[in-house]
């Protein structure tokens, strides 16, 4: 008995909305997502945050050894190892990090916002200073990649931003003697972090947090922080969820995700190579395309059948493009195609359409954008200048991407001589008193009547 041949990829999920006419709820409603037991996770990050609270050190000690395999007596890695991580760095990959943090500095030093002050009449003034937080840690993910280029990401629009003191934590690696990989430590000392811990997951949120401290050890405990910024798994986004209002957080960053808007005009190994690069992460990473093209449509399944099959990490690909993350989805024109890109709001979205620049300007929900065929999303991950950490899951509807004003805050100044007061004291004792605060009020009159 005979087989027809395989000729297209087909674990990937095709969804047709050509013949429907969506509102924008039901496009939310209906869009590929990953599943997720976030009860779950929450119920086990928060012992986890309350155990560090109050075991402190030892309970990093433990999950290190229940998680990681290796045995730590601190979590502090020692100067000598950050040195001898950048001496052994291969050539090659320190001038790939350099161009990238070069690259990185330029556009981060760009975002830094200016102060601003407003005159009215008679000596009032209105000022909004930019002050940067006092201290950051910076989470830099392990388990199945390495990511140095994540320590560029989070560490130079923290230093953009005048941050004074940064601490750096990565999972503790059983390779590296219980060191965070040897990469991340030498990406680190390139940036000049000089306080890098091995902890990861929930629990070094949880540490930098609420601080730990370690006593009759000159190595010290981990101070808390302001602000905690970087990417990590599901535990790692619940646990910043969880201490958000503690401290603050960029986002919640989750699972890669990628979509790509793309027309007949679109080249499907393109469009098939990029969205492998994504799923390459995780089998929860996912990778949609939207198109008006069903040609393009499979061409792209006969290209992953290809592609998927020669990459180093295939099962992982295909295990992600046939998550319910991953889809294709086919829609009538390119005015539908971008609701349903609005509606999505993509970590990364690629525009691959006859007239990309002008059809990007129409998205309004994307943790980043890449127009036309040469700007593809491993570009942004390393050396594009932009930053990779993301809002994902939907939630680049509300948030933003990494940048310098993650590092910031906003203080208001407000400056009136009595002049300036007596100019709008009746107006401020009429809403006190239209508030019933008539203490408010009082507060101008005594003033005003001297």
């Amino acid at each position: 008995m005979s087989t027809i041949p395989e000729t297209e990829f087909s674990d990937l999920a095709t969804i047709d909305w050509r013949n429907k006419s969506l509102s924008y709820a039901q496009l939310k409603a209906h869009l590929p997502r990953p599943e997720m037991n976030t009860q779950t996770a929450t119920e086990t990050v928060q012992a986890i945050i309350d155990d560090v609270r109050s075991r402190g050190i030892q309970t990093l000690k433990d999950l290190a050894k229940r998680f990681d395999h290796v045995d730590l007596d601190h979590t502090r890695v020692p100067q000598h190892e950050l040195d001898r991580a950048l001496e052994e760095l291969d050539p090659q990959v320190r001038l790939a990090l350099e161009e990238s943090i070069d690259r990185a500095r330029v556009f981060a030093a760009a975002q830094r916002p200016q102060d601003t002050e407003v005159n009215y009449a008679n000596g009032a003034t209105v000022t909004q200073r930019w002050v940067a937080v006092r201290r950051v840690g910076l989470y830099v993910p392990g388990g199945l990649a390495v990511y140095p280029s994540s320590v560029i990401m989070n560490t130079v629009p923290a230093q953009a931003a005048g941050v004074a003191s940064l601490a750096l934590a990565s999972p503790p690696q059983q390779e590296f003697g219980g060191l965070p990989h040897p990469t991340i430590l030498a990406a680190a000392k390139l940036l000049g972090i000089d306080e890098v811990h091995a902890m990861g997951g929930a629990q070094a949120v949880a540490a930098f947090a609420y601080g730990v401290e370690v006593e009759n050890d000159e190595r010290g405990g981990i101070e808390p922080v302001d602000v905690i910024s970087g990417p990590g798994n599901v535990f790692v986004a619940t646990a910043k969820r969880l201490v958000k209002g503690v401290v603050g957080i960029d986002a919640e960053a989750g699972p890669t995700e990628i979509a790509i808007l793309a027309d007949h005009g679109a080249d499907p190994s393109f469009v098939a190579a990029d969205m492998i690069s994504q799923a390459e992460h995780d089998a929860n990473a996912a990778a949609v395309l939207i198109t008006d093209s069903a040609q393009l449509a499979s061409s792209v399944r006969g290209e992953l059948l290809k592609q998927v099959a020669a990459t180093k990490h295939s099962e992982r690909v295909r295990q992600a493009l046939s998550g319910t993350q991953s889809a294709i989805i086919l829609v009538k024109d390119l005015e539908q195609g971008i609701e349903v890109c609005n509606a999505y709001a993509a970590e990364h979205l690629e525009i691959m359409v006859s007239d990309p620049e002008s059809t990007a300007a129409r998205i309004t929900a994307a943790g980043a954008i890449f127009v036309g065929p040469y700007a593809p999303v491993s570009l942004g991950d390393y050396c594009a200048g932009s930053n990779h950490v993301l809002p994902t899951n939907g939630t680049a509807l509300h948030a933003s991407g990494l940048n310098v004003n993650t590092f910031l805050k906003a203080i208001q100044v407000i400056n009136y001589n009595k002049a300036a007061l007596g100019d709008v004291a009746a107006h401020v004792i009429n809403l006190a008193n239209a508030e019933d605060l008539p203490a408010h009020g009082d507060a101008v009159a005594v003033r005003n009547a001297q």
